[in-house]
């Protein structure tokens, strides 16, 4: 049996959607079952388990093989990430398969990359065998901005002119099913990046071709973000940790182009260009 957790986010519905679809027996982890109904599929089993309990992961992870490990990225993650991981243990689980961040270092000054890293290093030493996917920033992202998009023809970030290999999270979803149906990834690390860097500016180019409208990007310093962040609901811890990895985007960290999309799935990953094109109608 296949186990996903954070089967209602992005990543997981598109995970669970994909097993479901090549009939592949899947259990979903959600914390509200109310909250499932897009992942409400046949061959998908649909469990209520919380992190926080760790009590309830056990009834979860009954004679599962191989689990997809995803959580929010909140102040609580690494604590329960970890909690997973030890309940996976006992459990008997074979392989995680962990959807962590390119260039997760314990070390690192951003807090989602250092969290990411302590929970690789924990599965690394329970002795389960393990895939990391690593994505870079996620094309999907821009979505965040679809009100501003919408109404003003822009968006803004604190990130100047610094390149980005943004991945679309389709093919995250797509390397994370490899990863649990196929053999031969176990060990392996894969980062996953689009096919070519591009600064936000180059992205508002790309997406006004495929909206037939301008769209300016608009770079602005980090406490306006920070701002703006806060002002639309993100608790502090998290909206604190995106200006730390928009400062690691700001130093060119997160520019390279890796192969990982095409290793763990055999196909070359999607252009902004076709996820612009895509997801034009959601941004109004």
């Amino acid at each position: 049996m296949l186990l996903v957790t954070g089967a209602t986010g992005s990543n997981g519905t598109e995970i669970v959607r994909r097993l479901a679809a090549q009939n592949v027996p899947v259990r979903a982890m959600v914390r509200n079952r109310d909250r499932a109904r897009a992942i409400a599929l046949p061959n998908v089993d649909i469990v209520e388990a919380d992190f926080d309990r760790p009590e309830t992961l056990l009834s979860a992870l009954v004679n599962v093989d191989r689990a997809f490990l995803l959580t929010n990225s909140t102040e609580q993650a690494e604590a329960q990430q970890l909690a997973f991981v030890d309940a996976a243990h006992h459990s008997g689980v074979k392989q995680i398969v962990k959807l962590s961040q390119f260039a997760a270092d314990v070390h690192s000054p951003v807090r989602f990359l250092r969290y990411h890293a302590a929970v690789e290093a924990a599965i690394q030493a329970s002795g389960m065998a393990y895939t990391f996917l690593r994505p870079n920033l996620f094309m999907q992202g821009l979505l965040h901005f679809r009100s501003a998009i919408a109404n003003q023809n822009a968006f803004y970030a604190a990130i100047n002119d610094a390149k980005v290999s943004v991945v679309d999270v389709r093919d995250i979803a797509d390397s994370a099913v490899a990863a649990l149906t196929e053999a031969g990834h176990e060990g392996k690390i894969y980062n996953l990046t689009g096919p070519q860097a591009l600064t936000h500016a180059e992205m508002a180019e790309q997406l006004s071709v495929a909206l037939d409208r301008q769209i300016r990007f608009i770079d602005i310093p980090p406490e306006a973000m920070r701002d703006q962040l806060l002002s639309i609901g993100m608790p502090v811890w998290q909206a604190d940790g995106l200006l730390e990895d928009y400062a690691h985007y700001r130093r060119n960290e997160a520019a390279a182009v890796s192969s990982g999309v095409q290793e763990a799935t055999g196909k070359e990953p999607c252009s902004f260009q076709a996820f612009a094109c895509d997801y034009a109608k959601m941004f109004g």
